[in-house]
């Protein structure tokens, strides 16, 4: 598993595609992909859209890194860093942005590598 963070139009997943050979094809969108497809896909991108997605739909996403660890242990995460910025006053919002946060914990947790990228230039944060 890698995971390649960073604020939202900082370049990410170009930076990804580079660092790890791949093309835009080889990305499923976490926007409108199916649950199926984390299974096999070489990377996501938009995964904190597909996170808020499952909440939308009534899902618990607590598992969702334990699950793509198991079943495809080789995927690219590409996820906005959504903590930086003002509190978010609905407290969707609020739990959705934890949720994001924690769940890119336990990813980084099993990445053999993060990326952090700003202004698209990528920095390696972890590397095991």
């Amino acid at each position: 598993m890698k995971l390649v963070i960073g604020g939202a139009f900082q370049g990410k997943k170009k930076a990804a595609c580079e660092r790890y050979q791949l093309s835009d094809s080889d990305f499923i969108d976490g926007i409108t992909c199916m649950p199926e497809e984390l299974k096999s896909c070489r990377g996501i991108f938009h995964f904190h859209e597909y996170i808020k997605r499952m909440i939308r739909e009534g899902e618990n996403p607590t598992g969702l890194i334990d699950m793509l660890y198991e079943t495809n242990p080789e995927i690219i995460i590409v996820c906005n860093e959504l903590g930086y910025g003002v509190v978010p006053m609905e407290k969707f919002d609020r739990e959705y942005r934890e949720t994001v946060g924690r769940l890119c914990c336990k990813a980084a947790e099993y990445s053999d590598e993060v990326v952090r990228v700003v202004c698209g230039l990528d920095t390696v944060i972890k590397h095991a």
